[in-house]
């Protein structure tokens, strides 16, 4: 039989170490119970800043309805969120109709300035996908600071537009659109660049990136009907519905400056045949972070010659030779990497940097 005070201490110590495990500070249940709660009430507050931003940029007067179908909240707490805001003289209230004040907007331009940084940085710095660039950011912009927004720019070399194309507030909050013209209402035959892809709504994006289309490509229109888009860009022909190519923005470009853009870019690596060779000319500009660095630890970067070696049954992967290693290189990866190809060592006729050239051994 256990004695009486020694049952009556275990459990005076149970219930003293629960109570510690729940209301301890800072990292009681409690407590961090409470942070979260505090977080995602900021996080709404945040969201909805943003949306009313959106609003007010394309002249939308923000509703209740539009905010709570945005948000995926009930008009109820839409209507508390606004009373939020209200209280914090973040926005104005007049009847049903509301809108940021400059405290408000100066905010909401913070949070857009630290989402474009967050997916520029998750572009040009990590392996992440194109199409988790968005979501992550939604998360990130939430805990970066004014001044860790700054320092993350700074790290980034000041960058003036996220990899989609929309430009990114300074931190005094000034903003400059583009003009840009959607690829739909492009003219037939003109050159133009294209500047904007939106990311949003998500199968949409999907479809855009499944294309490998990117901010910074050079397209031209063929056909543009009700019924489809034609166009060339990256080499290749796409087809794109209307509703899918209203997310593409593009500028136009001078013939003569597009001409000029395209023919330095030689052709993809995965056009040689085997025991062809080739020099390097660039890497893709779109091909970044992880993935680029990948590429040139493996030594390809600019002047070096590459000779494929072999392509497996299947036709994908095929084996290169580079720098005296063998290695494996999906389609996908190497019609990234721009070539000349080398004819007896040299480049072959009608390249564009055939004159002057020293063929690496």
């Amino acid at each position: 039989m256990i004695p009486e005070p020694f049952l009556a201490l275990l459990i005076a110590s149970l219930v003293l170490g629960l109570l510690w495990w729940l209301f301890v500070p800072p990292k009681g249940v409690y407590f961090r119970w409470r942070r979260g709660r505090q977080l995602s009430e900021r996080m709404l507050q945040e969201d909805a800043l943003k949306h009313i931003h959106q609003c007010e940029l394309h002249n939308t007067p923000p509703t209740l309805k539009s905010l709570a179908g945005a948000l995926r909240i009930s008009p109820d707490q839409a209507a508390a969120l606004v009373a939020s805001l209200d209280a914090l003289n973040l926005l104005s209230v007049e009847g049903n109709r509301f809108r940021l004040t400059d405290d408000g907007r100066e905010y909401a331009l913070h949070i857009i300035r630290a989402h474009r940084l967050w997916e520029r940085y998750l572009a040009d710095a990590t392996g992440f996908d194109a199409q988790e660039w968005h979501n992550q950011a939604e998360l990130y912009e939430h805990t970066l600071t004014r001044a860790d927004a700054d320092r993350l720019s700074a790290r980034l070399g000041n960058p003036t537009h996220d990899p989609h194309g929309d430009p990114i507030p300074t931190a005094r909050g000034e903003i400059v659109y583009r003009q840009r013209i959607p690829l739909a209402e492009m003219e037939v035959d003109r050159p133009a660049r294209i500047i904007h892809i939106e990311d949003e709504p998500e199968a949409v994006y999907a479809q855009i990136v499944a294309e490998e289309l990117h901010v910074g490509m050079i397209v031209r229109v063929l056909e543009s009907t009700p019924q489809r888009i034609r166009f060339w860009a990256g080499g290749d022909e796409h087809t794109l519905a209307p509703l899918i190519a209203a997310n593409i923005a593009v500028a136009p470009l001078p013939a003569e400056r597009a001409t000029a853009q395209t023919a330095k870019k030689g052709e993809p690596l995965s056009n040689l045949q085997p025991g062809e060779k080739a020099r390097v000319i660039q890497i893709d500009s779109h091909i970044r972070g992880v993935e680029r660095r990948r590429l040139m630890d493996l030594g390809i970067v600019p002047g070096t010659v590459i000779r494929k070696e072999m392509v497996a049954t299947g036709g994908d992967p095929a084996a290169y030779l580079v720098r005296g290693a063998l290695i494996a290189l999906r389609k996908a990866q190497a019609r990234h990497i721009r070539v000349e190809k080398l004819t007896n060592g040299t480049p072959s006729s009608g390249s564009a940097s055939s004159k002057g050239t020293k063929t690496e051994t």
